[in-house]
């Protein structure tokens, strides 16, 4: 591949995309100096050109929807990579109406894999989840483990992953999917639990726990998680599948105490909820196959945890407008989304 790679990012306006884009751009892969990256996001609820505005200006930026098959024959030949970060990702909207995450982490898998595969792209990375492998009560999963989804957010980029699998195996597309645990980071957007929660605190409110708070996940920072598609991107083997493992296993109940202790509140601020339906116990990832070609994360959580409550801290101006709109005339609705 040529030093300056031409590169599509789809979903690039979104929380983990739009990181990837600003590392990438910014010169944080030494690998890809000076790649030219184009931006391809439909702009739902969840992308935001504001999180694109520290690198406004040294990327392309295409509007549109990657089920849009007449736009992906326009937009995916002429690139060297394409990374799909695009997906429908809260799992309580799966709950409460799963349409849109089909027709976008299936149906929108099939529409770019093909897309990549007429314009004969050298190199497609899928972008996906340790949540497709349902629940583990102890161990950890390897690339190997069948996948045995629960919600039907994991389910449909269950989906996405074998279409982009298929294309792999039936037609040679070079292809490799990654899939790591609960991210988390700036730009978050304010649904998901750390932000949700972060943010609550920070005007005042009470924040929602889920069951007995004993559910279990591997965080990890959003810039380790770009690091490890990058090197899979770099050199990750063609229909193979890299899991980006975290840096703490963490239940929610431990989770919300070192959020309360951050930001100097106490439990009375703690507002226990009705569990979510089919709320897997655990996840858990081994990242062998990825640590063996030259991974390895760089964020302690307890580091990220307190540089991204900072960032919250000093960024009202980003995310407050997002909360208003997110909790329309009801200033709690948000208390009760975002848990993990």
């Amino acid at each position: 591949m040529t030093a300056a790679p031409r590169v599509l990012v789809t979903g690039g306006a979104g929380f983990i995309g739009s990181h990837y884009v600003r590392s990438l751009v910014s010169g944080a892969f030494p690998a890809w100096p000076d790649a030219a990256v184009t931006v391809l996001d439909k702009l739902t609820y969840a992308g935001n050109l504001a999180n694109l505005a520290p690198v406004e200006g040294r990327f392309t930026f295409v509007h549109g929807d990657i089920c849009d098959g007449e736009l992906l024959a326009e937009v995916v030949p002429g690139h060297d990579v394409v990374i799909n970060f695009a997906a429908e990702s809260h799992v309580d909207r799966s709950i409460a109406s799963a349409g849109e995450f089909v027709r976008t982490n299936v149906q929108g898998v099939q529409a770019l894999m093909q897309a990549c595969l007429d314009a004969g792209t050298p190199r497609v990375v899928q972008v996906s989840t340790d949540e497709v492998y349902g629940s583990i009560e102890t161990g950890s999963w390897d690339e190997e483990t069948p996948l045995a989804p629960n919600s039907p957010y994991s389910a449909a980029k269950a989906g996405g992953d074998l279409i982009a699998r298929a294309y792999a195996r039936t037609h040679g597309l070079p292809v490799s999917i990654t899939r790591c645990g609960n991210n988390y980071g700036p730009y978050q957007y304010p649904e998901k639990v750390i932000p949700l929660f972060a943010t609550n605190l920070l005007d005042g409110l009470t924040v929602p726990l889920y069951g007995d708070g004993g559910n279990v996940r591997d965080w990890i920072h959003v810039d380790d998680h770009c690091r490890g598609i990058q090197v899979v991107a770099e050199r990750g083997e063609p229909g193979e599948v890299y899991h980006i493992a975290g840096t703490a296993e963490l239940t929610n109940l431990e989770l919300t105490q070192r959020l309360l202790d951050a930001l100097g509140a106490g439990w009375d601020r703690v507002e226990r909820v009705v569990d979510r339906k089919g709320h897997d116990r655990r996840y858990s990832l081994s990242d062998a196959r990825l640590r063996a070609i030259g991974y390895a994360p760089l964020t302690s959580f307890p580091d990220g945890l307190a540089e991204t409550v900072r960032w919250y801290e000093d960024n009202r101006e980003w995310w407050e407008p997002l909360k208003k709109r997110l909790n329309g005339p009801d200033e709690d609705a948000s208390s009760r989304r975002g848990q993990a």
